[in-house]
């Protein structure tokens, strides 16, 4: 049997993406799914992608920004379940906008979510992950939680404060039964740019068509490399050889990085 075989797992942004990639694999792994987004239609185009629909899932319509929501879906899933295996706090939206031009009200709808949406999903299923034999909490941030772009203050923002605020978690169960993990995307293939914010209808198409050029790593194999790296307990999880790149840029040059980036091209 495969690691998450027989397991339960959480995932949230699972309507598109990275997330229904992870819900696609896990299904096929025979893992139970409990699975949220904000869109319904996306939500239900990813249980009918499912291989194998005789394993059990739940979908739920929640917005992570909503702390109450998201603390009752928790809720609704302890009434069916003791435990929970795995929770990945995957949702998140884009914002392209330099810090003069930021709106307050796109700034705190960004951080709503990207931030708060992967504090929310920690603390309400955290009591379910220690009920298990083995927990997984995965927070994505992203490279941009790393290095910082222009145009990306607000993604940068909540990208480092998932950074800092899983590590410190990962800290405070190094002698628990969860494993702790951060994980930091370079550029997936996914459909970010269509819902972000800061940017014309005009010039959205090309924002998209050059964001799916730059990003090198499909949905598919992201998921794989997270599966795979729950199993090993991983702390830290890079994923795709720009992200590796970029990595090892801070680590050598954790000033002056920018001048080995083309960082107007990454602004993911």
């Amino acid at each position: 049997m495969s690691y998450f075989g027989g397991k339960q797992a959480v995932i949230t942004g699972a309507g598109s993406g990275f997330g229904r990639a992870l819900a696609l694999q896990l299904n096929a792994q025979g893992c139970s799914l409990w699975l949220s987004d904000v869109n319904e239609d996306n939500l239900e185009q990813t249980r009918a992608a499912l291989s194998k629909p005789s394993v059990p899932v739940d979908i739920q319509i929640v917005d992570v920004a909503d702390r109450n929501a998201v603390h009752a879906w928790a809720e609704r899933v302890s009434e069916t379940t003791a435990h929970v295996d795995l929770v990945v706090n995957n949702a998140g939206v884009a914002l392209m906008a330099t810090v003069e031009e930021n709106r307050y009200e796109d700034l705190e709808w960004l951080m709503d979510i990207n931030f708060w949406g992967v504090v929310h999903g920690t603390k309400a299923f955290l009591p379910l992950l220690r009920a298990s034999k083995q927990g997984h909490l995965v927070n994505i941030s992203s490279v941009f939680g790393m290095i910082s772009a222009p145009t990306q203050s607000a993604y940068n923002a909540a990208k480092f404060a998932v950074r800092g605020y899983t590590e410190a978690l990962r800290h405070e169960m190094a002698d628990t039964n969860v494993h702790v993990m951060c994980v930091h995307p370079g550029g997936i293939k996914t459909n970010i740019v269509a819902g972000a914010r800061g940017i014309t209808d005009a010039d959205r198409q090309q924002a998209s068509a050059d964001f799916t050029a730059f990003a090198k790593t499909t949905p598919d194999s992201a998921a794989q490399q997270l599966l795979k790296a729950c199993e090993k307990k991983k702390k830290r999880l890079m994923i795709g050889n720009d992200a590796r790149y970029i990595a090892l840029l801070t680590r050598l040059f954790p000033v002056n990085y920018a001048k080995f980036l083309p960082l107007s091209d990454l602004n993911n």
